[in-house]
């Protein structure tokens, strides 16, 4: 049997003009998120040939752990200046492994 965790894939489209500052602020999360408890897998990717379509791809051991995820303190700092730095609002989709 594997391990069942919580997938998350959350998208993110910068403004023009402003993929390097959205870049920054996502790369800086990627440390200190995969420190946190429950966190299997925490990678951050972009699209070729489109520069500031990011994407997070996640794996949690639950969903307690994702919610302590989303209170952290970086957590909080980046969507306290998103607004600024998207062309829409994030797309955050949750998936369970089931094989």
């Amino acid at each position: 049997m594997y391990p069942r965790y919580l997938t998350v894939v959350a998208e993110f489209f910068a403004r023009p003009g402003l993929e390097d500052e959205l870049r920054r602020e996502l790369l800086a999360l990627v440390e200190p998120t995969r420190g946190e408890h429950g966190c299997v897998q925490y990678d951050l990717h972009e699209e070729q040939g489109r520069p500031g379509h990011f994407l997070f791809y996640e794996n949690w051991t639950s969903r307690a752990e994702l919610d302590a995820h989303a209170r952290s303190p970086h957590i909080e700092r980046l969507f306290s200046l998103i607004d600024t730095l998207v062309s829409e609002p994030p797309r955050i989709l949750m998936f369970d492994r089931i094989g």
